[in-house]
């Protein structure tokens, strides 16, 4: 039986998106909803349009869990992906989901990683800091920032024309490849 998962999202949902597209093509898992917390994020579109229902909650609700964990079972939700969500996971969420919450960000962590670093902001600060190799990683969540095991990272050399927006596109390819595959792997070993 293939896992049903939620996608948590924040922004503009390329990385959501591709993963909902990835998973009705083969088949291997099934995005069951879209749970965003930001009231008209690019997210929300992509993935009705993709017929993947859309929850909306507040901070609170994150926090208190009480309406958000019911949605979640009723749901029969496996998994719980981020795609961009920029919230701290609660703890109510984590013992749940334990070593089932999947993250991508966009530096090798566990540099570039933490309450703030998100997007650009990590590139703008790879740059600043003359690093030489960038990448991204795919880690399980715990209750901090960044800090769970990390399944997977792919990285790249820095070439000395790089700017924000190369470095942007070549995190983006790296994601769109990196992602859907630890995920496959995680739910072939569960």
């Amino acid at each position: 039986m293939k896992p049903k998962i939620v996608i948590f999202a924040s922004g503009s949902g390329t990385n959501a998106l591709n993963l909902i597209r990835h998973f009705k093509a083969n088949g291997i898992a099934e995005t069951v909803a879209v749970f965003c917390n930001v009231p008209g994020a690019g997210v929300i579109e992509k993935a009705e349009a993709e017929d993947i229902p859309v929850y909306i909650f507040t901070k609170e609700s994150l926090q208190s869990g009480e309406s958000l964990r019911d949605r979640l079972l009723d749901l029969h939700a496996e998994w719980v992906v981020l795609a961009g969500f920029l919230w701290l996971i609660p703890s109510w969420m984590i013992r749940l989901y334990p070593d089932r919450i999947v993250n991508i960000h966009p530096a090798l962590l566990p540099a570039y990683g933490g309450k703030g670093m998100y997007g650009d902001n990590v590139h703008k600060a790879v740059l600043a800091n003359g690093e030489k190799t960038h990448g991204v990683t795919v880690h399980l969540v715990n209750e901090e920032y960044d800090k769970g095991r990390i399944l997977a990272q792919e990285h790249f050399e820095i070439s000395p024309g790089d700017t924000l927006e190369t470095i942007a596109a070549k995190i983006h390819a790296i994601e769109y490849k990196i992602y859907p595959a630890c995920l496959e792997k995680l739910f072939a070993e569960s």
